[in-house]
């Protein structure tokens, strides 16, 4: 089958190939992809970023977004058929998105949300099981809650927005002039224009900050939770509680504590906290949120489409910076552009 693969770490090491297509396990499905698309993770997992965490053997097909057609089932399957719609991100080690077939374990694979087409649910699994688990499982917000968004025209930060606003809280969002008017039509309240304004200069007393950016900006968000509030990072820095989900040694732990000691540290003495934080596959929450999508709380934001034969065009289109709003999405039908 065709599939693009890291054949090394770096910028320069993901390319075309032919490769066997997967062997299916009992607890597997096989799906023919229809579509995927591409996230920042693509690119650190390329690069090589978490090489001593997850230990891929090259050569690897890349991607974590997956909406395709069970076209076999292992015999330890339950609740998913040949001929089955489905979506779902892969967990960490079973990934390969960027491929014309995929073997997924069913704990990880859901039906797709009935109301969206396959290109538009290849949008949505590693965006939406992120909100969900930020919001639902680690912050647990409660209507009348603040949260603040940092950008919210990403494919993150779109998806967030929308589920803080489906749980009842007050969303901040930073974005700037060319998005305003998306983020809003998303649910948030309150919209920093970065290019005008200082966030930290207009914000204050939120429960919940989601950072994407890092760095200075991070720094930052610490400023305007409240007290015994909590900033959750998605670029960095790690902590423990990263390598512990990925049941690294327990050096490893040291290492990640020490990489956000400084960030951790100036949490605390402002009073709030601060937590890494990267997703977990599950096909359970998938189905959850199928639902919010059939029901029109959640709606992918979707920038531009890519044919499959253009998926290094496509990864060096998000790279670049060049993405207005939303996800890239990569069809295997060649005219779905």
């Amino acid at each position: 089958m065709k599939a693009f693969v890291v054949e090394r770490y770096g910028k320069d090491g993901l390319r075309a190939a032919d490769v066997p297509e997967p062997t299916v396990g009992d607890g597997d499905v096989l799906v023919r992809v229809s579509a995927t698309s591409i996230n920042p993770l693509d690119k650190m997992v390329r690069n090589g970023e978490f090489k001593r965490l997850l230990k891929y053997k090259l050569p690897f097909v890349l991607g974590h977004d997956v909406a395709g057609i069970v076209t076999q089932v292992g015999s330890a399957v339950r609740d998913l058929t040949v001929g089955d719609e489905v979506y779902a991100r892969p967990r960490d080690l079973q990934i390969g998105g960027f491929a014309e077939f995929i073997a997924i374990d069913q704990d990880d694979v859901s039906p797709k949300p009935e109301s969206l087409t396959l290109s538009e649910a290849a949008a949505v699994p590693l965006v939406a099981l992120a909100a969900w688990q930020i919001l639902v499982n680690r912050a647990h917000v409660m209507p009348g809650q603040k949260v603040l968004i940092h950008a919210g025209a990403g494919g993150l930060g779109s998806t967030v927005i929308q589920l803080a606003k489906h749980l009842g809280a007050t969303v901040a969002t930073t974005t700037n002039s060319h998005t305003e008017k998306l983020v809003r039509s998303l649910g948030a309240d309150i919209v920093v224009d970065y290019t005008k304004e200082d966030f930290s200069q207009v914000l204050s007393g939120y429960d919940l900050v989601l950072d994407s950016l890092g760095g200075a900006n991070l720094e930052k968000s610490l400023t305007v939770l409240k007290p015994g509030g909590l900033a959750i990072g998605v670029a960095g820095p790690p902590d423990a509680g990263f390598a512990r989900q990925l049941d690294a040694p327990s050096v490893m732990g040291v290492v990640m504590n020490v990489l956000s000691r400084k960030v951790r540290k100036q949490a605390k003495a402002l009073g709030v906290r601060y937590q890494f934080f990267f997703m977990q596959a599950n096909g359970s929450q998938l189905r959850e949120l199928g639902a919010l999508y059939d029901n029109g709380r959640l709606r992918p934001v979707i920038d531009r489409t890519f044919p499959f034969d253009r998926t290094l065009e496509a990864m060096a289109y998000v790279e670049q910076g060049r993405t207005t709003a939303g996800k890239v999405v990569i069809s295997m039908a060649p005219d779905d552009e």
